[in-house]
């Protein structure tokens, strides 16, 4: 972590660069002096429209290998990130594992997906441009470091978060996704009971499908519960139909029967 002369001094410089394209250099070194980070991407999220990469910038390049072709290929859907972005008008500094559902741990999109990256911390600031548009700028800690954030760093950053999503809000002002061109996306629950029907000739319930998602994304049954106001007995039922519905026993099998689905409900399989 800098000193305060020194971090004026990188504002400065982030400030000046605002509207040019070395803006995203100037952000990085001054997110670097306030917490150190092994890579810097800043991604895009317009509404349930497929999120854009904006900038990236990596130690180790195996952090973002899975990116262009799973993550955005439909990974995203069960991303804890994602997720906070459709809350709408979302700033200000979210660490990953302070969002992330109560077991996220346990998923496989965290364990066939994430740990491919190498990440062991995630930092985003969030900076909104519009109701629809989120900027997230995720600072990582990888292998590269192999440690994550400490308690000082993250204080730091959420101290410097105005600032932070002020910089990017500035820059990317007039960003207006390729996407705001397209019709707005069904919800998420009628584009996966479609495709599953499709392709699969399986029909679930609203509730079914609701639920689906809230398993692959690391909802206990306790957690997923209190999102739909019923007891975890009643999600256990929801759970046990589910699975009986789609010919699988375990949650391994409901994200490998989904998950080849995601591309094309994002428009890109």
């Amino acid at each position: 972590m800098v000193k305060q002369s020194e971090r004026d001094e990188l504002l400065a410089a982030a400030v000046k660069a605002l509207a040019t394209p070395e803006l995203p250099h100037r952000f990085s070194a001054l997110a670097k002096g306030l917490a150190a980070f092994d890579n810097l991407i800043v991604i895009a999220y317009h509404g349930e429209h497929r999120p854009a990469v904006l900038y990236r910038e990596y130690t180790d390049p195996v952090v973002y290998l899975p990116m262009d072709s799973q993550y955005l290929g439909g990974a995203y859907l069960l991303d804890p990130f994602y997720r906070e972005h459709l809350k709408g008008s979302v700033r200000g500094i979210r660490r990953l594992m302070e969002v992330a559902p109560d077991h996220f741990r346990r998923t496989h999109y965290y364990n066939n997906y994430y740990k491919q990256t190498t990440l062991l911390d995630e930092v985003a600031v969030f900076a909104s441009i519009d109701v629809d548009i989120t900027l997230t700028a995720c600072l990582g800690r990888d292998r590269s470091s192999g440690k994550p954030f400490g308690k000082r760093e993250i204080q730091a950053l959420r101290q410097n978060a105005k600032v932070l999503c002020a910089l990017l809000e500035a820059h990317w002002r007039d960003y207006r996704p390729a996407s705001a061109a397209e019709a707005v996306p069904a919800p998420l629950v009628e584009r996966l009971r479609e495709a599953l029907e499709q392709e699969y000739r399986i029909r679930l319930s609203p509730r079914q499908a609701e639920v689906a998602l809230f398993i692959l994304r690391g909802h206990s049954s306790l957690s997923i519960g209190l999102h739909l106001n019923v007891s975890a007995q009643t999600v256990k039922v929801f759970r046990r139909q589910l699975y009986a519905k789609c010919s699988i026993s375990s949650q391994a099998e409901l994200f490998a029967l989904l998950m080849p689905l995601f591309a094309r409900l994002t428009g890109h399989g």
